[in-house]
């Protein structure tokens, strides 16, 4: 009787390295191995990485440009959905390393200049894109995800600004040391 109960035991721990596994498979990262050792090589730099981010975004955002003039088809929704979730996932960690970088007091204004532009130009890239039944979830997120770094950048600019106006010893540093007393 007590073997009994083994086996569906048995067999239960034995699934579920297969099961994970199979998520694993299943999550999909945006960056390429040469992107990841990029942001490895970055560090700390919050100018460096932050452009980093935008480069990748701006590359996902160009490949969902492409596939717009594409015709109509299940692969081409496919491709897009990939492709906006990819823009979504790295927006979501560039907004991730903005708020990081912005409770260290470092200077990013370089980096937030040029990322406040271009999600600017991301947002109409993809605002412009139809939705249609086999993205459109993934449209919508990206575009949240956009807005929500539009803002981020603008809002951490602005206060960055006032901040290192009133901290002028403190600019281009990579983050904020404790003062002696």
């Amino acid at each position: 009787m007590r073997s009994f109960f083994l086996l569906p035991a048995a067999v239960i721990v034995l699934a579920l390295p297969s099961l994970s596994a199979s998520a694993q498979k299943d999550h999909h990262d945006p960056l390429t191995e040469a992107q990841v050792e990029k942001i490895r090589e970055a560090g700390i730099d919050p100018n460096e990485r932050v452009k980093l981010y935008t480069q990748f975004v701006n590359e996902h955002v160009n490949a969902v440009r492409a596939l717009t003039n594409r015709g109509k088809s299940d692969a081409r929704a496919h491709k897009l959905d990939q492709e906006l979730q990819n823009v979504a996932t790295l927006m979501d960690e560039l907004g991730s390393n903005l708020d990081t970088y912005s409770d260290r007091h470092a200077d990013m204004r370089p980096a937030l200049k040029t990322l406040a532009e271009q999600s600017q130009q991301w947002l109409r890239t993809l605002r412009a894109l139809a939705g249609e039944n086999g993205f459109d979830l993934s449209r919508k997120e990206a575009i949240e995800a956009g807005q929500d770094v539009a803002d981020q950048a603008q809002r951490i600019f602005t206060e960055q600004t006032t901040y290192f106006e009133a901290h002028k010893d403190e600019r281009g540093q990579e983050r904020a040391e404790p003062k002696p007393q």
